[in-house]
């Protein structure tokens, strides 16, 4: 099964949440959905981003996947840009 990332840049954090409970919830609605291979934070261009690495069986499946991460983080962060790209052999390929 292919693997896929969600790559989640982070705005501004809600009321009462710690910066330390983004991934956590990222990876935890990913799940909800399908196996999560990895969890990861990264710094990319200044902006901070939840990258949930996570198995589909097509490019559609990773999109509803992401978008779901998407929605439910909106009550605990900002999501300024949401990227999902597919492993292909030693790439990361943006899917669209």
């Amino acid at each position: 099964m292919p693997s896929y990332r969600v790559t989640l840049a982070v705005g501004a954090l809600a009321p009462g949440t710690a910066p330390a409970a983004v991934l956590p919830e990222a990876a935890r609605l990913v799940a909800e959905l399908t196996v999560v291979e990895a969890q990861d934070v990264r710094l990319l261009r200044g902006v901070p981003c939840a990258v949930v690495r996570f198995e589909a069986p097509e490019d559609d499946v990773a999109l509803t996947v992401a978008e779901h991460a998407v929605d439910g983080l909106g009550s605990t962060a900002e999501v300024r840009s949401a990227i999902v790209t597919r492993r292909d052999g030693p790439r990361w390929t943006p899917v669209r």
